[in-house]
């Protein structure tokens, strides 16, 4: 009896190992060649035929990427049955070549196999709104409403430019109101013809800012005389100290700040109410530290250096502020910015931390 059911468990376990579903694809790689970016989604369907003797299921398949999305045959595929799998590619802002992966996972055996996807898109051409965002007035429009010159070091200029067009049937002349003494403002040509593109140059002379970190200036554009209303072209810069002309003597004798703390939580405070807090730090160089400079990134957040700009070696100093929580609600983080002439620490972010919570 014992031999009989042995015969039968083997008989019975060599059908089911015998009965399994096989995977046949049409092929493993589809180059979709060389398109354009306007012709749209691609898709191309991988065919796959059940080479086995027992029905295939198409599990799961996975992209590479989020700009190519799978589809497939969800239904079992019996035996010489073909289901497909479907990679759609979506070209929208991804020029150039590509080469994408779809991982597919089935009940065979092996149970998973991988299909490739790759060609290359040639980028749309842009449109006149695209390449030039900002519109000044009159058929003018900038590349952008901000010129931003980065890292600017207080002993040198830097000259930086934005292309312009000027899309309307007449002349447009640009001019620039509110500039400030460190900043000059051109365009060139300064009367664009019809049709005609120029750029604007900005050149800034960080010599003449008093100001230190990121500063940023407001300018009204003209065109043919006429200030345009609510258009507001925006110069910004990072000014920062020029250490480049220490020597290694110099840097190894430079001020050193040393803060206690960067951080401070106030605790739970109610709207409306203010709280005190004080920074302390120290010189722990060997030259006279210099506070160049401190801000703070709202008006909430009154600070003041309640010791002298000048810490000697060995000196300590501090920097007060006092946080107004206002109307915030929940967690609320601020940051004062302290520009300082230490070449290791010549900004240095402190940060407040609050929990403005509802009167009970």
């Amino acid at each position: 009896m014992r031999k009989m059911l042995f015969i039968t468990v083997c008989l019975f376990s060599g059908i089911i190992l015998l009965a399994q579903p096989k995977v046949q694809v049409s092929t493993y790689e589809h180059d979709f060649g060389t398109f354009r970016e306007e012709d749209g989604r691609q898709s191309y369907n991988f065919e796959i035929v059940n080479t086995g003797n027992a029905p295939l299921v198409i599990q799961n398949v996975v992209a590479s990427c989020g700009c190519t999305t799978p589809t497939w045959t969800k239904s079992p595929i019996p035996p010489n049955g073909k289901g497909i799998v479907t990679a759609l590619y979506d070209p929208a802002g991804r020029p150039g070549p590509f080469n994408k992966t779809l991982t597919v996972y089935t009940n065979a055996t092996p149970s998973t196999i991988v299909l490739v996807i790759k060609g290359e898109v040639k980028e749309r051409e842009k449109t006149i709104e695209e390449l030039f965002t900002f519109p000044v007035g009159k058929g003018v429009r900038f590349e952008s409403n901000h010129l931003a010159f980065t890292t600017v070091k207080k002993t040198e200029k830097k000259i930086r430019v934005m292309p312009v067009i000027n899309t309307s049937n007449e002349p447009a002349r640009l001019e620039f109101e509110n500039v400030p003494g460190h900043l000059q403002l051109k365009a060139i040509p300064e009367t664009l013809k019809p049709g005609q593109k120029g750029v604007v140059e900005g050149t800034y002379d960080a010599t003449k800012n008093g100001n230190w970190g990121t500063v940023t200036d407001v300018i009204r554009v003209k065109v043919n005389g006429v200030a345009q209303e609510n258009t507001w072209f925006y110069v910004s810069a990072n000014l920062v100290e020029d250490f480049s002309n220490l020597t290694k003597e110099e840097l190894a004798n430079a001020p050193v700040f040393k803060i206690q703390s960067a951080t401070v939580d106030l605790g739970d405070m109610l709207p409306s109410t203010t709280k005190d807090v004080e920074f302390k730090f120290t010189n722990e160089g060997k030259r006279d530290l210099i506070i160049r400079h401190i801000r703070s990134t709202c008006g909430c957040t009154a600070v003041n250096q309640s010791s002298s700009n000048v810490v000697k070696p060995g000196e300590t100093g501090s920097i007060k502020a006092t946080f107004n929580s206002g109307s915030y609600k929940g967690r609320v983080t601020k940051a004062i910015y302290v520009y300082t002439n230490d070449p290791n620490h010549s900004e240095v972010i402190l940060m407040l931390n609050a929990n403005v919570v509802e009167k009970k």
